[in-house]
């Protein structure tokens, strides 16, 4: 009895989460580069290595790009605070949604789908695509949600070019094949991509 509990035990060490969730290691808030040299190192990046980022890589980006810096606010402002915007990431292994609040991914399908996330051929190569989905009803306005959202993305492109990686934001995506790929509801509406991974 002893060794079945103690087992059962080891198990809820080793798999915490329901295995298609992959639960992100804290950010790095301190590391990077210079916020000036990052400003003068970022540009957009069209051609990569199809090689996945490090789990580390992974919390950072997710955590740079729109997690929580303090209890109730996030990485990137919201008009009215309306935190409308949310995450999703299309890799190698499935599409997942980036849960800011527990800081990890939630499977949402199984399935290498990276080359539906746009129409270049690097969408299907690179480590990740971004896809950036609003809550219409709970954002101040469309304007303010696609504003909302180009803060994100610049923060994406902040942390790519301090971590030695390639990004580039994209619009030539079809939404609705998107809006199903992500079962999402009519309230909820695709405003941007972009891709990230190492450069080519």
């Amino acid at each position: 009895m002893n060794k079945l509990i103690a087992l059962s035990s080891l198990i809820l060490v080793i798999c915490p989460l329901a295995a298609q969730d992959i639960q992100l290691p804290a950010p790095d808030r301190v590391g990077g580069k210079p916020l000036m040299q990052a400003l003068n190192e970022r540009k957009s990046i069209r051609s990569y290595q199809d090689k996945a980022l490090t789990l580390q890589q992974l919390s950072d980006l997710l955590w740079a790009a729109n997690g929580f810096n303090r209890d109730d606010k996030r990485t990137a402002p919201t008009a009215n605070n309306r935190q409308e915007l949310e995450l999703y990431v299309a890799m190698k292994s499935g599409i997942y949604f980036y849960d800011a609040h527990k800081h990890l991914l939630k499977e949402v399908k199984k399935g290498d789908f990276r080359a539906e996330t746009g129409v270049q051929d690097f969408v299907a190569q690179a480590a990740l695509n971004l896809i950036f989905v609003s809550d219409m009803e709970k954002a101040s306005g469309s304007q303010y949600a696609y504003t909302d959202c180009g803060f994100v993305a610049q923060n994406v492109y902040l942390y790519c070019a301090s971590a030695g990686l390639g990004s580039v934001v994209r619009g030539s995506f079809d939404k609705e094949k998107l809006s199903k790929l992500l079962n999402l509801s009519t309230r909820q509406e695709v405003l941007l991509t972009q891709t990230v991974g190492f450069p080519g």
